[in-house]
């Protein structure tokens, strides 16, 4: 009887004795952006790394549209065993807060991995306006309420939504202006169609050396060693600090270990140095965040976006 309980433990290990580890094949990292902007640039460097670390493909899917609604839902609604991953950004928290129907629970249906990296957002203005700072921003949008016309990518976007959190801290109110996309909000600044916009580094640099636009001040935490002269906002007004975070996350239900192997291995692709030489060119702050670190940013700024829908009376469809 011992050995055919022994036999029989022995046959039950054997398959998964046999299974072979995780990945076996190709990964599919779907982006909710189009190719080319930061966000795609910072995605397809992560699975170059990834898919050397992990001995398959890490191939990118870019699934643009609805404000990342679309590319999310793939994923939140995919098979959990590791093989679709959604590379996301502050949308994903924005719209969870902020979107009145959704077709999938984002703290629900979807398990955080890890934070790769993050870009603080930069306030810049044209030149032509009486103010050359922060502090005259300010002053400017007291003294002439809602004659600044501050541009962003569009309704429900970071840049949007940070602006409102600014206003909302400093008793501001200027004119919101969306556009479909970053690019051609950027290029009518540029041109002085409208004052001010919430930007990056990557895409504003050349124009703020340049002097083609002023950088006004950074919503990170400190300021950045690209531009040590420009103020933090979080300097002068206690509250206000964002970042373009860039993380992974999966369908809720990917076992654990799969999870966890993901996290390590983006950890270790950040940790690289010519993955920081290649992120400090852009201003991006690497991270590499556990699962747990992830999922209390994002309950954290839901909630921040929640409150922050109820001040302003902010809608977004």
């Amino acid at each position: 009887m011992r050995r055919l309980l022994l036999a029989s433990l022995l046959a039950l290990s054997l398959p998964a004795a046999a299974r072979a580890e995780y990945p076996e094949r190709p990964i599919r990292m779907i982006v909710p952006f189009p190719a080319g902007g930061v966000t795609d640039v910072v995605a397809r460097l992560t699975a170059e790394r990834l898919s050397a670390d992990l001995g398959q493909q890490v191939i990118v899917d870019n699934k643009a549209g609805a404000g990342g609604v679309i590319a999310s839902e793939i994923v939140a609604k995919a098979a959990p065993d590791g093989y679709t991953i959604l590379f996301t950004t502050p949308n994903h928290t924005i719209n969870a807060a902020l979107r009145a129907a959704m077709p999938y629970d984002t703290e629900k249906d979807l398990a955080p991995i890890s934070v790769v990296g993050q870009v603080p957002m930069l306030l810049v203005s044209h030149p032509a306006l009486p103010f050359k700072d922060f502090t005259g921003f300010v002053d400017y949008a007291r003294r002439n309420p809602g004659k600044l016309n501050v541009a962003h990518a569009g309704n429900g976007t970071l840049p949007h939504i940070m602006m409102e959190l600014l206003s909302v801290k400093q008793r501001i109110q200027v004119t919101s202006v969306p556009y479909r996309g970053a690019a051609p909000a950027l290029a009518d600044l540029v041109a002085g169609q409208v004052q001010a916009k919430l930007d990056n580094y990557t895409t504003s640099a050349q124009f703020v050396a340049d002097r083609k636009l002023n950088a006004l001040a950074v919503t990170s935490a400190k300021r950045l060693k690209q531009l040590p002269d420009v103020p933090a906002v979080i300097e002068s007004v206690p509250g206000v600090e964002g970042y373009l975070w860039m993380g992974l996350v999966a369908p809720a239900g990917t076992p654990q270990p799969i999870v966890d192997k993901l996290a390590a291995a983006a950890k270790r692709a950040v940790d690289r140095p010519d993955v920081q030489a290649r992120f400090d060119k852009d201003a991006v702050e690497p991270v590499g965040s556990t699962p747990a670190e992830f999922k209390a940013l994002i309950t954290r700024e839901i909630t921040q976006w929640r409150d922050l829908a109820r001040q302003a009376d902010i809608k977004v469809e």
